[in-house]
Order: C-alpha cells, then sequence, then structure tokens
C-alpha cells in the first residue's frame, strides 16, 4: 500500500476540520424561517393619502418679450399661467406609505405618527390581500406611535415582548414593507440602547444594525422569542437609504402610550420642571464627582414639582425612581413614563453630599419660549476671571428673564472665563454653588475662589441656563 505523505494527512485533516466548524457554525446561527411562518401574517402595509398644497412654479426659463393679443397667449396661460409668472396654489393628492402590525384580535394596528400624519384616508392592507379602510385612535408625537383600529375577523396578531431584557448583541429581525415591497424580512443584532436623538427626549431609542429604509416605518422589531420588542422608527442616512443605523421605539415606552389612547385618546407625561444639561469631565470634578455622570440642573422653573420639592440649580440629578441617571439624556424618559399626581424619589448631588427628595410629579406643559434682548457696556479693568460685570437695574433683570440677582458679563478678556467659554451678554447666576443676589456678592465669591481649584459657574445665555467650569490658575 502507497504511503500518504505526512504533509498530505495534515492538509485533509485541516480541511476536515475547517468544514466541521463550519457546519458548527452554521448550525449556531439563529434559524428565522419559523419566526416569519409564525408572525410575518400579522404585519400589515399602510398606505395613506394627504391633501396638500403648493405653489407651482410655471418655468425654469425666461420667455421672449412678446406682444400682447397674439395667437400664442392661450397656450402660453395655460402652460404658464399669466404669461409664463407664478402659477397660484394648487392642491394635489399626496400619497405615502408604511408598515404596521397587529396588536390583538379585535383589529387594532400599531404603526408611526409620521406615517399617517395628516392623513385624510388610511388603508390597510393584509397578508391575504384584504384592503381595509382604518380608524385613527389616536396619535403621539412625541413618541411618533400611532394607534389604528380596523375592523375585520380572523385577524393574526403579535405578542408584545419587553425591551428591558434586551441586550446588545442580541440577535433581532425586521418585517415591513421597505419602498412599498411587502413582507420583507431583515435582521441584524442590537447595537446599542437608550440612544438619545436630537429633537426626541422621551424616547430611549434601540439602535440596531438590522436593514430599514422608508416603508419599514412603523414595522415591528422581533426578538428571537417571536416577541415584538420595537417598533422601527427612524435611520440614519446621508443618502436617504439605509447605512447601518436603524432606531426602534422600545415596546414598553410604546405600551405605555397605548394604553394611554385606548383610555384617554392622548398622552399624558410626567413634569419635573428643570432645565438640565450633560456633566463634562471639568463641571464633574468642580461638583466634586469621581466620574461625569448625572443631569446637572441648570435651572428650575417657576411653580414646578422640582422647585416645591427643594430642588436648585447645581443640584446633580443622579437617581429619579430608583434608576441610575448616566447622563443628562436619560432623565426626561424616565420623567416623562412617571405617573403624573404621584411621588417619585430623586437623589441629587449637592456640595459634595447626596441627598433625597420626594417629588410630586406633574403633567408635562406646553413649552414656552422667550427671547431676551441684550445690552452691553464696557468697563476698563478685569478681575481675576478675566471678567468685567455690572449688575442688573430691575427692568434689565425682568428683560432678560432673571428673577433674582445676577450680574451680566460686559468684557471679558483672557483668563478663566474665556476659556471656559463664556461670552459677553452672559448673566452669572451662581458661582461656585453659591448664589449671586449683587455684584458684591459677585465679588466675594470672586476673591474667595481657590487657585488650582476647579468651580462650576451658571450663565444665563439667551434665556437658557448653562453651566461652565471655571479652572482657576495658580497664583
Amino acid at each position: 500500500m502507497m504511503k500518504m505523505p505526512s504533509s498530505s494527512y495534515a492538509m485533509l485533516l485541516g480541511a476536515a476540520l475547517m468544514m466541521l466548524v463550519t457546519s458548527l457554525n452554521a448550525r449556531d446561527l439563529p434559524e428565522f424561517t419559523r419566526l416569519v411562518e409564525a408572525h410575518g401574517p400579522a404585519v400589515v402595509n399602510i398606505s395613506t393619502t394627504q391633501t396638500r398644497q403648493s405653489a407651482r412654479s410655471r418655468h425654469q426659463f425666461e420667455l421672449p418679450d412678446l406682444p400682447r393679443g397674439g395667437p400664442w397667449d392661450d397656450l402660453l396661460e395655460h402652460f404658464f399661467g399669466e404669461r409664463g409668472g407664478e402659477a397660484p396654489p394648487q392642491e394635489h393628492e399626496a400619497r405615502s406609505l408604511g408598515s404596521g402590525f397587529i396588536i390583538d384580535a379585535s383589529g387594532y394596528i400599531l404603526t408611526n405618527n409620521h406615517v399617517v400624519e395628516e392623513a385624510n384616508e388610511i388603508v390597510v392592507r393584509l397578508s391575504d390581500r384584504r384592503e381595509l379602510v382604518a380608524e385613527l385612535i389616536g396619535t403621539d408625537k412625541q413618541s411618533d406611535i400611532a394607534l389604528l383600529k380596523i375592523d375585520a375577523t380572523d385577524l393574526p396578531y403579535v405578542k408584545l415582548g419587553s425591551s428591558e431584557d434586551l441586550k446588545v448583541g442580541e440577535w433581532v429581525m425586521a418585517i415591513g414593507s421597505p419602498f412599498g415591497f411587502d413582507h420583507s424580512v431583515s435582521v441584524g443584532v442590537v447595537s446599542a440602547l437608550g440612544r438619545s436623538l436630537p429633537r426626541e427626549n422621551y424616547v430611549p431609542f434601540i439602535q440596531t444594525d438590522v436593514a430599514i429604509n422608508p416603508g419599514n416605518s412603523g414595522g415591528p422589531l422581533f426578538n428571537l422569542d417571536g416577541e415584538v420588542v420595537g417598533v422601527n422608527s427612524q435611520i440614519y442616512s446621508r443618502t436617504g437609504g439605509f447605512m447601518g443605523l436603524s432606531f426602534a421605539i422600545p415596546i414598553d415606552v410604546v405600551k405605555d402610550v397605548v394604553a394611554q389612547l385606548k383610555e384617554h385618546g392622548k398622552v399624558s407625561r410626567g413634569w419635573l420642571g428643570v432645565l438640565i444639561q450633560d456633566v463634562t469631565r471639568d463641571l464633574a470634578e468642580s461638583f466634586g464627582l469621581e466620574r461625569p455622570m448625572g443631569a446637572l440642573v441648570a435651572q428650575v422653573m417657576d411653580d414646578s414639582p422640582a422647585g416645591k420639592a427643594g430642588i436648585q440649580p447645581g443640584d446633580v440629578i443622579l437617581e429619579f425612581n430608583g434608576r441610575e441617571v448616566a447622563t443628562s439624556s436619560a432623565l426626561p424618559p424616565l420623567v416623562g413614563r412617571a405617573r403624573v399626581g404621584h411621588d417619585a424619589e430623586v437623589r441629587v448631588l449637592r456640595d459634595g453630599k447626596t441627598r433625597n427628595f420626594k417629588v410630586r410629579i406633574a403633567e408635562l406643559p406646553a413649552d414656552e419660549e422667550s427671547e431676551a434682548p441684550a445690552r452691553t457696556h464696557t468697563e476698563p479693568d478685569t478681575d481675576r476671571l478675566g471678567l468685567v460685570v455690572k449688575e442688573l437695574s430691575d427692568s434689565e433683570r425682568k428683560a432678560l428673564g432673571v428673577e433674582q440677582g445676577g450680574v451680566r458679563v460686559e468684557r471679558i478678556a483672557e483668563g478663566p472665563a474665556a476659556a471656559a467659554g463664556l461670552n459677553r451678554g452672559d448673566v452669572i447666576t451662581r458661582l461656585n454653588n453659591r448664589p449671586i443676589n449683587s455684584l458684591r456678592d459677585y465679588r466675594r465669591q470672586v476673591e474667595r475662589l481657590s487657585a488650582g481649584s476647579s468651580v462650576p459657574v451658571l450663565v444665563i445665555r439667551g434665556a437658557s441656563p448653562r453651566f461652565f467650569a471655571l479652572r482657576i490658575p495658580q497664583e
């Protein structure tokens, strides 16, 4: 018998091991076909029509200067308006497509608010090709959730799970109608949890790498147990298409919204009554924190739950109802879901010590914005912070929206204040966690600042409060 060289044995053994590993890896990957077969029929296609007005530009070129009364007048007016001018606004019918899913046998359907917003008619197409006009039960713009209802029988529906149990790296699956293609399936993993997006204060989004495209909005995000853990809502894209960043509304947030829409037709959210900002590394040092964490209270609203409970500007909120507040963006969703009229436990850091407050949560009011006029003057000498400040008169204080005290930055030179980011026109209301009620208070606090220390300063800028960290140089 002919012997095989040892090198050939090694090659064959390596190939066999590779095939075995590949086979094992393939068996370890999740299998989605059963999930799609079981839960895909509950996913629906949603189409809407809206009536919109638009001004139509008649032409993109200049017409020759033709005399009136010629045979071409009627033709020009038909195609270009009055002698090629701007046409009057015209109504036109706009259509949009999205996804949704049935959540119970009675015909309730979940989708995104932006899918059905301002719709004249909402048509739901089921997996068995039935098309039904849906009733809009209610919407919540802040969470981008809409609840619909159809009148039908023998409806498949999904099971709602819990987003609280999700973990980063977990497999998830989306079913929807991207670009109008019904029941398209895409899979991926949870990339991050509790994402805060611009202008989205009350939703801690689930970030995934599941391929989501226009038309997927409102569709379900499933876990491997076949439970809906999120509602696909947004993508991050520079092209309008999928680029690996998709965001879903956590189903725990959705369930609370649905319960309120069913009962009241609208959603009420909790309100604490504070303006907050992130704690930077320098601010953490100035407040005595070991690391940046919590939500820094920059302003407490008049007659607010926080104010009544004793929370003050300069407090760093560390916990809300037993939940850690790692960043400022984590606080609004927690407060928003708190029950209106009930007490909440708030743990804060003040003057290097933790304190607990019991706050009676109120309902979130409508937002109000104000503008403050800017006034500037100059003085010759700057203080050790590099500032020239001026005490506010009563009329100036009222115009700037400052309740009491405060000094305004009239001139800023090179020094700690400029390095921290202060600007001329800023109104300083607190320095080193002490209120500034007068020019005398300000000067006293400046003289007491320790060389080499880092201290917080609260300023009002454009009617908005904000903390900065001043690093006092060695003298």
